[in-house]
């Protein structure tokens, strides 16, 4: 199954970064309090998740945010399944923005052993690849996180996440491999050594007709990650906030060339459901401006 040419060459060519709206069911209340909603004004998920929908919609039909800009978006499944502007919200994305589609795959996390948090297990993987394939989207995400330099932990994180890598490429759809470090790891910087040898290995055996994208922690080391920009088999390093303020994030995304950003928290950070309509957009505009400079710095 071919994937979309022209968004495969708009990942490639990366003028811009991708927005990250795949908030789930565990980071949702915390998106919502950062947008000014506090959990008293919602019961349930169902209210929960249609609150956070209005969010993402304002965000993505706001006139700030287009292609020009932000090449791709992560998506959360029921976002998937939902609408923008009143239209189907993955056609909305590429149709009407230009902005590339990826969808998150993963259920969470498991519990933390050998200073790594692997995978839950996906169920139904297969129905759900085929269906975000059919609705038109590009590519998908899934993260684990490393807290520790433990090799054999670090071995399992990527072993699984190139295993799931492979399921997705059979399907026709790009993954994003997301091994995040953990911004507090106290080896962090021993961590990416480790993290680096292990993901250059897989690499190397992948077909660099069918590449992949990494997402990962902002290096300790300004431009460490350039042998994994480079590589033949990666179609785009892309970068997370991980917990850093969105200026510490920026400043530090600005000094590794070739990186661009998958920001989540850091895109919405100063977003309020409070705010007016040209304030919100105002504040949105400044917010993507921002992570763009900092992406093609």
């Amino acid at each position: 199954m071919s994937i979309n040419q022209d968004q495969k060459n708009r990942i490639a060519a990366g003028q811009g970064f991708i927005a990250a709206l795949d908030q789930s069911g565990g980071s949702t209340p915390k998106a919502l309090k950062l947008y000014g909603i506090d959990e008293s004004a919602y019961s349930g998920d169902a209210e929960m998740f249609a609150l956070v929908h209005q969010m993402r919609s304002r965000i993505v039909t706001s006139p700030a945010f287009t292609g020009e800009r932000v090449v791709g978006a992560i998506l959360f499944e029921r976002t998937m399944d939902d609408r923008f502007g009143g239209k189907d919200a993955v056609a909305y994305l590429w149709e009407d923005k230009g902005v590339v589609p990826f969808l998150k795959i993963d259920k969470g996390l498991e519990d933390e052993a050998d200073g790594v948090q692997l995978l839950k297990p996906i169920p139904g993987l297969d129905a759900l690849l085929a269906r975000a394939k059919a609705k038109g989207v590009f590519g998908t995400k899934e993260r684990s996180v490393i807290k520790a330099n433990n090799p054999a932990g670090i071995a399992k994180v990527l072993d699984q996440q190139f295993e799931l890598a492979r399921q997705v490429l059979a399907a026709g759809l790009v993954p994003i491999v997301e091994p995040e470090v953990d911004i507090k790891a106290a080896d962090k910087e021993a961590i990416e050594v480790e993290l680096k040898k292990g993901l250059l290995a897989r690499l190397d055996k992948l077909d660099p007709s069918t590449p992949v994208v990494l997402k990962l922690t902002l290096p300790s080391v300004d431009g460490y990650f350039q042998e994994l920009v480079d590589h033949p088999a990666v179609l785009k390093v892309v970068a997370l906030s991980g917990g850093y303020s969105r200026d510490e994030a920026n400043a530090r995304l600005a000094r590794n060339p070739g990186v661009i950003a998958s920001f989540s928290r850091a895109l919405t950070e100063g977003l309020s459901a409070q705010q007016g309509d040209a304030e919100f957009n105002q504040a949105l505009d400044a917010t993507i401006e921002s992570i763009y400079r900092a992406s093609i710095a």
